[in-house]
This record gives C-alpha cells, sequence and structure tokens, in this order.
C-alpha cells in the first residue's frame, strides 16, 4: 500500500526549488545489487571489511583485486531501477538538485543524474596509487593477475572509500554545501548508521530544509524527520515526481 502524500509535503513539492536526495544501499537494493556479505564460493570465507582495506590490498593485492573484479562484473550487469529513474525526472524540473549517495554502483549515473556527489566513490573508476593516473574498468578486467599502470608502472587500485579512509574532501564539501542549502532533503533507503554521511539530513534539516525519509522500515532518525514515508524508493519517488509535474502543470 503507497502512503499517502500529506498536504504539506505536496506543498513543498510544488514549491522546492532546491532538493538533495541522499541515497544508501536501499535504492541500489531495488535493482538486485548484492551487499556481498555472505555470497557464494570462496567469498564466504571473507568479511568486506577484511578485504575493502588498504592493508588487506597492500598485504595481498592479488586477492583483492579478485574480489573486485567479482563485485564490478556483477554489478556491470545490473540497471537502475524506477527510483534512480526518477530522480532523473526530478532533476529535470526542479532548478536546483543533487543526488548525494553512499552507493559506489554508478547506477545513478547510468540512469542519467547529472550532479552526483558520490561519498564512497565509484566502482567504475580505478586509479594508479603512484602517479594518480585514472583508469576505467575495461583495463582491470583485462589484466592478468594484478593491475598496473601503463604510464608508470605503480599499482592501480579501486577508486571507492575503504574502511578507515577519510571520506573525499571535495565530494564531501560539495555535499554539505548541496544540503545546507535545500529547501526539501530526501533520506532515501540509508541506514542513518554510517558517519559522517548519516549527519547530512540533520545539517539539512538544522538549515531550515524539510526532512522527508523513505525507508522499508524505520531508522535510528526517523523520529527526527518532518515526515516517514513507509515503502519502496521504486514505489514512492515515482509517486513524487506524479505529484511535483501536477502541481507544476497547474500553475
Amino acid at each position: 500500500m503507497r502512503p499517502a502524500i500529506s498536504p504539506g509535503l505536496a506543498a513543498r513539492l510544488a514549491g522546492a526549488g532546491s532538493v538533495v536526495a541522499f541515497t544508501g544501499a536501499g535504492v541500489s537494493a531495488e535493482s538486485g545489487v548484492p551487499t556481498f556479505r555472505g555470497t557464494e564460493g570462496i567469498w564466504v570465507k571473507f568479511k568486506p571489511e577484511e578485504l575493502a582495506h588498504m592493508g588487506a590490498f597492500m598485504k595481498n593485492p592479488a586477492l583483492v583485486w579478485e574480489w573486485y573484479a567479482h563485485r564490478k562484473t556483477i554489478i556491470a550487469g545490473i540497471r537502475p531501477n524506477a527510483g534512480h529513474e526518477a530522480l532523473v525526472g526530478m532533476e529535470r524540473i526542479i532548478p536546483r538538485f543533487a543526488v548525494i549517495t553512499q552507493n559506489i554502483d554508478n547506477l545513478h549515473r547510468r540512469a542519467g543524474s547529472r550532479t552526483v556527489y558520490e561519498l564512497h566513490g565509484n566502482i567504475e573508476r580505478n586509479y594508479c596509487m603512484d602517479c594518480g593516473k585514472a583508469y576505467g574498468n575495461d583495463l582491470v578486467l583485462s589484466a592478468e593477475g594484478i593491475p598496473g599502470c601503463t604510464q608508470c608502472g605503480g599499482l592501480v587500485r579501486p577508486d571507492v572509500v575503504w574502511f578507515g579512509e577519510m571520506l573525499p574532501a571535495d565530494e564531501w564539501d560539495a555535499a554539505v554545501r548541496a544540503a545546507e542549502g535545500a529547501d526539501l532533503f530526501l533520506s532515501i533507503g540509508t541506514s542513518a548508521l554510517v558517519y559522517p554521511a548519516a549527519s547530512l539530513p540533520l545539517i539539512a534539516q538544522q538549515a531550515g530544509a524539510y526532512l522527508v525519509e523513505i525507508n522499508p522500515e524505520p531508522t535510528p532518525m526517523t523520529a527526527r524527520t518532518d515526515e516517514y514515508l513507509k515503502g519502496p524508493s521504486g514505489t514512492i519517488l515515482p509517486m513524487l515526481l506524479a505529484e511535483m509535474e501536477r502541481a507544476r502543470t497547474e500553475r
């Protein structure tokens, strides 16, 4: 059953000039992106935090790259869902719109979103640890063994944030600015447990944004939101987009 759009939310959907969509793993899960916890085969023996870590990479880069090649191959075959596509539609009609995502699967960009701040990196990108040269997945998936830089011979790694690493400063700063400037902030499919990213909805709210959470189940943030819409983002986001479009047509 779809949740109803309250009059207060309807008014904000109609008049918002700046909207931020903050997305987490729940949005990707609706496309079938696995969590990579408890996958079949050899990877059942490892926890992600034991592989997505600089120490593990320096100790055994071949093993870590084998895991990332497995992940990259799976994600390459997964498509954006109705929730991703609804956010693209919102960006077309809202004067200032941004996606801030904790996901690394690149599904927002593949769906067509243009302003995307990736707090945890992007699994379709890689770079040399020595000279910084950027690489797509073609090189690393075709390499025999450990991918090496064609420019300097250095070790190439995935362009994702590993456990224990800082968020990319430029992406974080841009995300904070977007949150502080939002009229409407949508927190979608995120557990609200991973900091500092989990502070963004409250940063937006404290700056004056109307805070809406979209999730199948409540989170630690739910009680502090202005509205909670219970359900999957692939159902609720198209409904919010339709309301935005209707309201703007009737102006």
